[in-house]
Parts: C-alpha cells; structure tokens; sequence
C-alpha cells in the first residue's frame, strides 16, 4: 500500500487551544443499554473543546453516516497496516473477523498534546488495551443502579432479537464483574449527576 492511498487522520483545531499543558485522556466503558451515548452526547455539549476520538472500521457505512464524523472508513488492507505500524490504541475483531474497528492512535495523542481534554468510549477489552497503552489514561465504568434495571433497558429498546440479548446481557455480566478494574465507576441512576462526575474527571476550570 503506497502513502498516498492510505488514509491518515487529524484533529481540528480549536482556536482555544493555546495551553502548554497535556490534556487528560478518560476511557469510557460499560454494558449495552446502560446510557453511554446519552451521556457522551451531555458530555460534548458542556464541553466544547472535547475531543471525542473517532473509531476506525472496516465495515461499509451505514444510510446516514459521514466518514470522519462518525467512523473512519477504511479498507482491510488499511487496517492491518494501522496494526502493523501501532497505529491504534486498540482494536478488535468483530463477527467472527468479518470486521475490524479500533480507535486510531495519532488524533489522541494530538489532542491531548495542544492540552485538550480526551474522551474514549469504548468495551471492555479496548479499555484494557489502552490502559497498556496509555497507562496514564483514566478508565471509568458507567454502571447501571442495578442488574433488573439494565435487563429492562435492554428488552425495553426493542431493537434486538432475543437471541441478541441473551449474548449483551452475558457480555454485561462480564463487564460487571471486571468494574473494580477501573479508577472510577460512575452509576447512572440519575443522568445529570452522572454527566457531573464524568466531567469532573477532568478538573476544568
């Protein structure tokens, strides 16, 4: 693959952004249905300056989707090289190996270089890969109040099989389970008091 084809990413930047001082990287993880995006999106909106990485995949957009906004879209070949170059700051195989998706090294550690503050969402696994990674990052886990309340988010959305559901609620078990692994464990029992803790990860001013 030649330099010209292969897809490199970037950070826009903010006319803010004049600080010396590294930015902090906070990994998010936690179980289907438990409200990550909800509360990312609270997040993004409190604070402008936030950058929130862009995952990397090798799967075909989707009917709305926008390629840098959404996912960077790229070819097998691309990705394998990322690997090959550490180029990620974590990555998996999804379905089997039918796809692959990561979260691309060099926007974050550009982010967080002009003192910016960082925001990874990600699974358990990516979060345990970017720990050995960036052993500075702080991981927090978005837990739900409780086990019933997370199976009833789940069924309740409706836009799974059962089948579905039985393999996310036994991924959450594990999740569950490996919580204590985190510096933080936030419990989203009540949205605003949850964006509150997630923001105050990064000391703003």
């Amino acid at each position: 693959m030649s330099d010209e084809t292969r897809r490199t990413f970037s950070v826009s930047t903010s006319s803010d952004d004049r600080t010396t001082q590294r930015g902090r990287l906070v990994v998010l993880a936690g179980p289907s249905a438990v409200g990550k995006s909800t509360v990312v999106q609270r997040v993004r909106e409190l604070i402008p300056n936030l950058y929130f990485s862009v995952s990397v995949t090798t799967r075909q957009p989707r009917p709305g989707e926008v390629d840098g906004r959404d996912y960077f879209f790229v070819s097998p070949q691309e990705f394998q090289h990322y690997i090959d170059n550490n180029e990620l700051l974590e990555w998996a195989d999804i379905h089997g190996g039918l796809q692959r998706s990561g979260t691309p090294r060099q926007p974050v550690e550009q982010a967080l270089a002009e003192g910016r503050p960082v925001l990874v969402e990600v699974d358990l696994a990516g979060a345990r890969q970017i720990r050995h990674s960036m052993p500075g990052a702080q991981l927090v886990f978005l837990a739900p109040p409780s086990w019933e309340i997370l199976v009833d988010r789940l069924v309740g959305r409706g836009t799974e099989t059962d089948d579905v559901i039985q393999r996310r609620l036994q991924t959450a078990a594990t999740e569950l389970k490996a919580q204590d692994e985190f510096d933080r464990v936030i419990v989203n029992d009540d949205l605003d008091k949850a964006v509150a803790e997630l923001v105050s990860c990064w000391d703003i001013k």
